[in-house]
């Protein structure tokens, strides 16, 4: 689909790495990997938020024999952990493993803290980037950074959950807001390996939901008439406080087969209510090389039911990645065919959508509400 407005609107270019946390502790050359996946709310003056995903990188991670990786330390700071490159497998220049184990163990040669940058109301402009605002690791579980951040306004808070990285474990983390700018990290809320935790813009019969995604290395085998693929699904969780979730035991959105999600799909915008009931954009990967070919489709939801699905459009997406938007910058692509949308705004006759292109770049696109009616073509 080709819309009016879809621009990239902050790019790594855009990053002064002068106010890097990471440089508070290790003077050592990086560069800014990406800029992508941000979270998107509208802040009480009527501007927009994202919340921009900062993964800052080693400009040499590997020197003679050796391979470097970054890591918080709650007394020592930013630490450069080396190891020896005949000990890990090097071949993605963003992280390598640790051969030897029992199982697969991964290292960084980046690490990822959060962005604040406000934005016109229409999304189209920056108005102010605030590195006073910065979020970075603070706590032991978030050792190896604090990745794509999802926010959510319920009432008067601002609900954020992001994905902490560490060998403790990889789990999803809240933060609130009550101007959507300063955040207070309130702990984990799920924990090992649960990506892409989004809650509900709202309540239902007084309690929180929220989509969530876990993860792992091993999945059980569908009946061999089943429409569906084994692998990462999509659930629903609710909660009394926010704090404390219980998956609900019916299953949600599924890789379905002759659809275009054949790979695995994932939590994207957070589900707002629309006349029609709970709308939500979500990423579903097409099975093409290692990364795959990651685009946006829709489902609407039962106002009152949210695990009753309405209408899911899992066939023809409502994004794709456009080249056209990175060409400026293609020389810093390490991905393509990637899209990953991670916000959602009403702003009347349309809504604004911010995704994250290519792992590279902060993507904003204005979407007419008539493309989410059920049965448009």
């Amino acid at each position: 689909m080709a819309f009016s407005v879809d621009q990239l609107i902050f790019s790594p270019n855009d990053i002064d790495l002068s106010y890097s946390p990471i440089r508070q502790s290790i003077q050592v050359d990086t560069y800014v990997l990406g800029a992508f996946n941000p979270g998107l709310a509208r802040l009480p003056n009527g501007n927009l938020l994202i919340m921009i995903r900062v993964a800052e990188a080693l400009n040499q991670p590997i020197i003679g024999n050796t391979i470097h990786a970054i890591r918080w330390d709650a007394e020592a700071g930013y630490q450069l952990d080396t190891y020896p490159l005949n000990s890990v497998n090097a071949a993605d220049p963003r992280k390598f493993q640790l051969l030897g184990n029992p199982y697969k163990v991964m290292a960084l040669t980046s690490l990822s803290w959060l962005l604040p940058v406000e934005l016109s109301p229409d999304g189209t402009s920056v108005v102010q980037i605030h590195y006073d605002k910065i979020i970075a690791p603070q706590r032991t579980y978030q050792e190896y950074g604090v990745e794509d951040a999802r926010i959510s306004k319920i009432n008067d808070t601002y609900y954020m959950t992001t994905c902490s990285v560490s060998s403790e474990r990889h789990s999803t983390t809240l933060y609130t807001s009550t101007d959507g700018l300063s955040y207070e990290l309130q702990g984990i809320i799920l924990d090992h390996q649960n990506k892409d935790m989004v809650f509900f813009e709202g309540k239902v019969d007084g309690k929180f939901f929220a989509l969530t995604r876990p993860l792992g290395d091993l999945y059980f085998a569908t009946r061999p008439a089943s429409q569906y693929y084994p692998g990462t699904t999509i659930n629903v969780a609710q909660s009394p406080d926010g704090l404390h979730w219980k998956p609900l035991d019916e299953p949600f959105i599924r890789a379905r087969k002759g659809s275009a999600s054949t790979m695995k799909l994932g939590g994207g915008t957070q589900p707002i209510l629309t006349d029609q009931g709970w709308l939500m954009l979500y990423h579903g990967v097409e099975l093409q090389g290692v990364v795959g070919i990651y685009r946006t489709f829709w489902a609407l939801l039962d106002a009152q039911n949210p695990t009753r699905i309405l209408h899911l459009e899992d066939t023809k997406p409502v994004l794709e990645a456009n080249p056209a938007l990175t060409e400026p910058i293609s020389h810093q692509l390490y991905l393509t065919d990637v899209v990953f949308t991670t916000g959602l705004v009403d702003a009347g006759e349309y809504y604004v959508v911010a995704s994250g292109e290519c792992d590279l770049a902060c993507r904003i696109t204005h979407i007419p509400k008539t493309v989410f009616a059920p049965g448009t073509d």
